[in-house]
């Protein structure tokens, strides 16, 4: 970034703070509410180069939460609206994009020793769990969002370890699929409010249509960039993709 543009940001964490946030590598994995206020906050705090992972294109149901999501943006690739809109932010930064849905088909295709570390915003349990061991077989931290749907209070959330979250099921269910593979801990992003019934709930559905709220999903997008942002200022990461 310029010197104007990040100036604020250097009055907080210096010149070394800042050569350490633009030497990293942060793969965000998942745009919709959560993820898409993680990536703009990693890209405004100067992050070098961040992947942009996610297989959807915006529809109308995600203007109410959504950074990228626009009555202009609707039928277009989320990663491409979020490349373009981060690099309007810092055009110094490089960026990936990455079309494609994470699971055991794809899961290949990425490299995640490549990257400093890894932002879990993926809906689906299977896929977060597949991300977790992954990155952990390669040695790459991954800092993950846990439920943020039917929930109203945005002060409920708070960075925590996977083992300490109560009244998530999102979370819950995580804990029990980790600990098979012998991944107990975790960082996350969790609510311990109770999830609220949504309007239209059908008990007869498996799949259930959640309620969602921007500031609430704001919030969860922001710890969680609060949290990568911690790791990569500490002396330990600052040198980059592999320290």
């Amino acid at each position: 970034m310029t010197p104007e543009a990040s100036d604020r940001t250097r009055r907080l964490i210096g010149d070394d703070g800042l050569a350490a946030l633009s030497r990293a590598a942060v793969l965000v994995c998942g745009l919709g509410g959560v993820g898409s206020w993680c990536a703009e906050a990693l890209a405004r705090a100067g992050v070098g180069k961040l992947g942009l992972l996610d297989c959807d294109s915006y529809v109308q149901s995600n203007l109410n939460r959504q950074l990228g999501a626009l009555n202009s943006t609707l039928g277009r690739r989320k990663t491409d609206v979020e490349a373009e809109r981060l690099l309007d932010i810092n055009p110094e930064a490089q960026i990936e994009r990455l079309c494609l849905r994470y699971g055991p088909d794809t899961a290949a295709q990425i490299d995640l020793r490549r990257w400093t570390c890894v932002v879990d915003a993926i809906d689906q349990v299977s896929a977060k769990v597949l991300l977790v061991r992954n990155a952990r077989a390669v040695g790459t931290s991954v800092f993950a969002a846990m439920g943020g749907g039917n929930k109203l209070d945005p002060t409920r959330f708070d960075i925590r370890d996977l083992r300490d979250t109560t009244r998530c099921p999102l979370a819950k269910a995580m804990r029990k699929k980790l600990r098979r593979v012998g991944i107990e801990s975790l960082v996350v992003v969790a609510s311990d409010e109770p999830p609220r019934t949504p309007a239209g709930f059908d008990p007869s559905l498996r799949v259930q249509t959640a309620g969602t709220m921007p500031d609430v999903v704001g919030m969860e997008g922001l710890l969680l960039a609060h949290a990568v942002l911690e790791f990569l200022l500490a002396p330990a990461h600052a040198m980059g993709p592999g320290g």
